[in-house]
């Protein structure tokens, strides 16, 4: 399974909350499924942040290097 590309802006950049960004694939694909709810998103939140602690997310230099 390939993982997908999302960013994670943190509220100190916002102002307010985390924004998350994510493919508009995916996001079609949660939509058609129906399926998603609250407990998914704060678990996806969770999974991110312990990959941020582990440093196994990659730095973002720019938009361009998403392609």
């Amino acid at each position: 399974m390939k993982m997908s590309a999302f960013i994670t802006i943190p509220k100190e950049i916002t102002g307010n909350e985390e924004l998350v960004i994510l493919p508009r694939r995916d996001l079609d694909k949660i939509l058609k499924e129906k399926s998603l709810t609250e407990d998914d998103v704060l678990r996806w939140s969770k999974e991110v942040k312990k990959l941020k602690k582990q440093g196994k997310l990659p730095i973002l230099e720019s938009l361009a290097s998403l392609r």
